[in-house]
């Protein structure tokens, strides 16, 4: 894979599979190369179905695995985190965290679990590893989440998502500041534990929204792309509102609002990575991303 310019944005978009309409936009942006990266989750039913589809835009994103530890059942048993077969919300999995009940060990074999589930559904690795609600990165979670991804993937190197980011970046972005000094704090340290472990990590991160629908979107998203470095990685939310959506998540128009202006936007795909695989490249060559 040819090295890049210093400096390209990886724009993920986030949650494929979580429901027919978000699948479908998501691989639109795809198709036209408005996006660099997506991450799926594999633990909900529209998975099996919408597996099949990743194949057609293999060549123009990274793919990954969006690892799900907040919504709904987990693959395997969790009698720790989930001992009614449901996986807790983000508050109550730190709430767990704090009391100390969180299994480092349930965690890396339900991580072990959603990597091999997207590889037997797609036939390939995930590019790159993720988290819902960016779980993966707390305290406690994160020693399972990267000992599972090192185990499996051997001697290649994935990228694992660090949804921190440094204060005088994240102050120059404004936007949603609250949520990103939040997340960047119970991240904290998440880097070099990914770096112990030889494992790439993103240089930076962004797209903190307040999915209000009266700000335009586009707004939103130059914030997001100010203040950053080669290897930075701005998430995003795009999809169709459909009934199937309604029923997990509360995020619905503002979805389609970021689908059309991300569709829109023929400057922003002169702006971010698109990865170019070679014949048989088992996953995106991430040597050239430099974590923080």
């Amino acid at each position: 894979m040819r090295r890049l310019r210093p400096g390209p944005v990886i724009l993920c978009a986030d949650d494929y599979a979580l429901s027919a309409g978000v699948s479908r936009g998501i691989l639109e942006l795809a198709a036209k190369g408005r996006v660099s990266a997506l991450s799926a989750i594999v633990t909900l039913p529209r998975w099996a179905e919408d597996a099949r589809r990743l194949a057609e835009v293999r060549d123009k994103v990274a793919i990954g695995l969006h690892l799900n530890l907040t919504l709904g059942a987990p693959l395997g048993p969790m009698p720790q985190l989930a001992p009614d077969g449901r996986l807790p919300s983000i508050g109550g999995l730190v709430a767990r965290i704090v009391r100390r009940r969180v299994d480092v060990g349930e965690i890396r074999a339900e991580t072990l679990r959603q990597i091999e589930a997207f590889e037997r559904a797609t036939g390939f690795k995930p590019d790159h590893v993720d988290g819902h609600q960016h779980a993966h990165a707390l305290p406690v979670v994160r020693r399972g989440v990267l000992d599972a991804v090192k185990s499996w993937y051997g001697t290649l190197v994935p990228l694992v998502r660090d949804p921190g980011d440094q204060a005088f970046r994240i102050a120059a972005r404004g936007g949603e500041m609250a949520k990103a000094f939040t997340v960047a704090a119970l991240a904290y340290g998440f880097q070099w534990a990914a770096k112990r472990r030889g494992l790439k990590v993103n240089s930076g991160f962004s797209g903190f929204s307040s999915f209000d629908t009266s700000r335009p979107y586009h707004l939103e998203l130059a914030a997001a792309m100010r203040v950053t470095g080669g290897g930075h990685i701005v998430m995003c939310h795009p999809g169709y509102p459909d009934d199937e959506l309604a029923a997990l998540d509360c995020v619905l128009e503002r979805r389609a609002q970021e689908l059309e202006s991300l569709m829109e936007n023929e400057e922003m795909q002169r702006r971010i990575f698109h990865p170019e695989r070679q014949s048989g490249e088992a996953i995106v060559d991430w040597s050239w991303v430099h974590g923080r």
